[in-house]
């Protein structure tokens, strides 16, 4: 096996806790509910008549990964660059990394909503609540995707919330992966391109997903653009893994003016911020609008600034009683240990919920820890290979076996696929040729001025002749 294959983490969790834990109707007892018809089931449209039912769960559960160690294979690796690492197929999920970027989506009733308010102020909340939502699907999720091949591709439609999606793998080294969705009604337009950078740090593995996200409301004739934090896995060598997300983005409207600051905290030593997501949303003036705070695993609120620093000045008298406690528990602190799950964070009167975690299927552990969503991603309906286009994941065998609990041929298929893709490299080197995505572009951003890769246009028209052969 070549160490020429990329070891991708880029948004792939690998932890094991229930953050969530505590999160119950109480909790939000003094908050008013975000007036929208998908509040109660977090964006999840229930089933109407025309609507497809997709599956529930995968063919097969997960093989135990307990008979292999990551620091077997990382041990070697210190101070090399993690690009180049290959790792056994038992630390992937059945997904390839182009699938995972799709979960995205999961939230686009965020979009759909924004896009039906008049106030520029609150479609940044809807906004802001998009963006963290699109980590949410993390938590629990120990495996990685797969690598995808250069010139893979992946296509989402979905009638409900409306909308559809293409990627595609347009560089090998380094990696980059680019996607491009589009409302179905022509409401938005949601792009970007992700090139994962990442570093080991002995006992850690920290991802920066570098890229920008682009959303254009078209209705309103906006346009965001933001950055996603950054996700360390810890306890790679020693202890049980968990993850955190942190480092602060800036929503930008460029079309007003108007922005929104986001920190991702770190967990700290006793785990008191794990999770934890706090800002606010400024005016063009500077002046706050409101702060946002919550969890990336569970929920986040909207509050008047000057009614949030009320209550954080009274939480702040009772904290000496609290910072005796946390010095006690700091003594006897296993670095190795997974942080403390805090209690929910508690609503603030007068606070508005805008967005809610849906809840895992309950059979969920025992299947990578898919959301419903991303349980559905590499479902091959009836119909579909005659549609999609042949360079689609879908038809990838090493994920197929996977899925289908045959880990023994998924990684017979996986290195008969990339030393494929190997070959069909070296000769297009001994043919002086260069590889050209088919349905993206290097160009630049015409928001941020800084290196893209823009959709090109007629995936959907379905003319797929002379694709590459991938599988």
């Amino acid at each position: 096996m070549s160490n020429e294959d990329e070891f991708y983490d880029a948004v792939t969790g690998l932890e094991s806790d229930e953050s969530c834990e505590g999160l119950s109707e109480a909790s939000f007892k003094d908050a008013r509910g975000f007036g929208y018809s998908a509040e109660k089931n977090n964006g999840s449209v229930p089933q109407k008549n025309g609507i497809k039912k997709r599956r529930t769960s995968l063919p097969a559960p997960m093989s135990s990964r307990n008979s292999v160690s990551i620091w077997g294979i990382l041990k070697k690796c210190i101070g090399l660059e993690l690009s180049k690492i290959t790792m056994p197929i038992a630390f992937n999920e059945p997904l390839s990394f182009l699938q995972r970027i799709s979960e995205y989506m999961e939230h686009a009733c965020l979009l759909n909503r924004a896009c039906e308010l008049s106030n520029s102020l609150e479609r940044m909340e809807m906004v802001a609540s998009f963006a963290i939502s699109a980590v949410g699907s993390q938590w629990g999720r120990t495996g990685k995707p797969f690598n995808p091949l250069l010139g893979e591709t992946f296509e989402l439609i979905r009638e409900d919330p409306g909308y559809r999606l293409v990627s595609e793998q347009v560089s090998h080294h380094p990696p980059v992966s680019a996607f491009h969705a589009e409302s179905l009604s022509g409401d938005f337009v949601f792009h970007g391109s992700i090139y994962p950078k990442l570093k080991f740090w002995g006992k850690s593995v920290e991802a920066e997903p570098k890229g920008t996200m682009t959303l254009e409301l078209l209705k309103h004739n906006e346009v965001y653009t933001w950055s996603n934090p950054t996700c360390c896995v810890h306890n790679i060598i020693l202890g049980k893994l968990w993850i955190e997300q942190y480092g602060t983005i800036e929503i930008i409207n460029h079309s007003t003016g108007e922005k929104c600051v986001l920190e991702f905290k770190p967990s700290g030593m006793l785990g008191k911020d794990l999770h934890k997501v706090e800002g606010y949303i400024q005016e063009k003036s500077k002046k706050k609008f409101c702060v946002l705070y919550g969890k990336w695993t569970g929920y986040i609120w909207a509050v008047n600034p000057h009614t949030y620093e009320t209550y954080k000045k009274s939480e702040k008298k009772d904290d000496k009683t609290k910072k005796n406690e946390e010095l006690e528990n700091a003594e006897n602190y296993d670095e190795y240990d997974l942080p403390e799950l805090h209690k929910s964070v508690h609503a603030v009167p007068g606070s508005s919920l805008l967005w809610r975690i849906q809840a895992r299927p309950p059979h969920s552990a025992k299947m990578y820890n898919f959301t419903n969503f991303a349980m559905a991603l590499n479902e091959l309906e009836p119909g579909m290979e005659a549609i999609l286009a042949p360079t689609d994941c879908r038809f990838r065998p090493d994920i197929r076996a996977m899925e289908n609990g045959d880990i023994d041929e998924a990684s017979k298929e996986k290195e008969r696929l990339e030393e494929k893709q190997r070959a069909a490299r070296k000769e297009r080197a001994n043919h002086n040729e260069e590889w050209s995505p088919r349905w993206f572009q290097l160009g630049t951003n015409p928001y941020t001025g800084s290196q893209d890769w823009l959709y090109s246009g007629g995936y959907f028209d379905r003319n797929y002749k002379d694709l590459p052969d991938l599988y």
